[in-house]
C-alpha cells in the first residue's frame, strides 16, 4: 500500500501544471504564453477589475514592493542567484504557477530581476486569466486529465467562445467551489518542500473552523460577489477596508471614576472592556 501511495505521488509530480507541451526558456516567452490581454476585448469590466487586484501583481506585494526579496535571503536561495531553480522558489507554486512549467533559466532570470529590484520585469509576472481558467481549473487530474490546450474553463460550457487562441470554454467542476481557491490560499505548512515552510492558512481555517461551526458560504460568495474579479481586499486600495469592517466588529465599554485611597488622595481610574468578534470564513490575519 505504501509503495502504491508513493507511485501515485510520483506520477502526480510528473504531471505538468499547464496544457503547454513546450517550456518557456525566457521570461518574455512565459509572459507571452500566458498573456490574457485579448480577454479585455470582450470582458473589459472584468479585466479592469483584475488589473487592480493582487492577482495582477503576485510578486509585488503592497505599495509597489517586491516581497520575494526576502526569499532570496532565506534557506531557499542559492549562493549564486544565476543558478536559481524552481526548487529555490517554492513561492512559485502559488504566486507564479506557470514558472513551474518553464525552464530553470527562467527562475534564474526572475531571481536576478528580484535581486536588482527591477519592477518593470517583475510586474509582468502575473496570475493571468489563463492561470485560473486553464492551469488551475482541473484539480483531480488522475481521473479528469490535465487542462486541454486551447480550452478555457468556467462555470458552464460554451461551444463557441470567439477567441482565436481559446475557441472553447468547458465547465470546471471546482470553479465555484472553495477548493478552487484552496489550491493557493492554503492549509498552512508546506511539508512537501525540502525545507518545509509556513504559508497561507485561509483555506485550512475555512475547512477546519468555519465549516464545522456551521458556515455555509464559499470563498467566491464573499470575495467575488456579482463576479467581481478584484477579489477584494486589495490592500493598496483603502476603500476595500469596508470588507474588513463588515466582517469584524469592535465593542468598547468604558467606565471612569475616582478612587479615594485616603483622605485627600483621589485617584482617577478608568475601566475599559473591549470585545472583538468577526464573522469571516477564516482567521484574520492570514499566514
Amino acid at each position: 500500500m505504501q509503495a502504491l501511495k508513493m507511485a501515485v505521488l510520483f506520477f502526480m509530480m510528473t504531471i505538468p501544471f499547464s496544457s503547454y507541451a513546450e517550456k518557456a526558456a525566457t521570461i518574455e516567452e512565459m509572459v507571452k504564453m500566458y498573456d490574457s490581454s485579448s480577454c479585455k476585448e470582450c470582458h473589459e469590466e472584468i479585466y479592469m477589475q483584475w488589473e487592480k487586484s493582487h492577482h495582477a501583481r503576485p510578486l509585488m506585494g503592497v505599495k509597489g514592493g517586491i516581497f520575494l526579496k526576502g526569499v532570496l535571503s532565506s534557506a531557499f536561495a542559492p549562493k549564486d542567484i544565476k543558478m536559481a531553480t524552481k526548487k529555490n522558489f517554492p513561492c512559485f507554486k502559488c504566486h507564479l504557477p506557470q514558472a513551474l512549467d518553464a525552464e530553470d533559466s527562467v527562475s534564474a532570470e526572475i531571481a536576478q530581476a528580484v535581486a536588482a529590484g527591477d519592477k518593470a520585469i517583475v510586474s509582468k509576472l502575473q496570475i493571468t486569466c489563463i492561470v485560473c481558467h486553464n492551469t488551475k481549473a482541473i484539480l483531480h487530474r488522475l481521473q479528469d486529465g490535465k487542462p486541454e490546450k486551447g480550452v478555457l474553463y468556467g462555470s458552464k460550457d460554451i461551444s463557441e467562445h470567439g477567441d482565436s487562441s481559446y475557441a472553447q470554454v468547458k465547465k470546471s467542476v471546482i470553479m465555484k467551489e472553495s477548493i478552487f481557491c484552496g489550491q493557493c490560499h492554503g492549509l498552512g505548512p508546506n511539508f512537501d518542500a525540502e525545507n518545509p515552510y509556513q504559508c497561507a492558512t485561509l483555506y485550512g481555517s475555512y475547512i477546519h473552523s468555519y465549516i464545522p461551526s456551521g458556515g455555509a458560504q464559499s470563498c467566491q460568495e464573499c470575495h467575488m460577489k456579482d463576479g467581481d474579479h478584484l477579489i477584494a481586499p486589495n490592500w493598496d486600495d483603502p476603500g476595500t477596508a469596508r470588507l474588513l469592517s463588515d466582517a469584524i466588529s469592535l465593542d468598547v465599554e468604558t467606565l471612569g471614576y475616582e478612587w479615594l485611597r485616603a483622605k485627600g488622595d483621589l485617584r482617577p481610574m478608568i475601566v475599559v472592556n473591549t470585545k472583538i468578534t468577526h464573522k469571516a470564513g477564516h482567521r484574520i490575519p492570514d499566514g
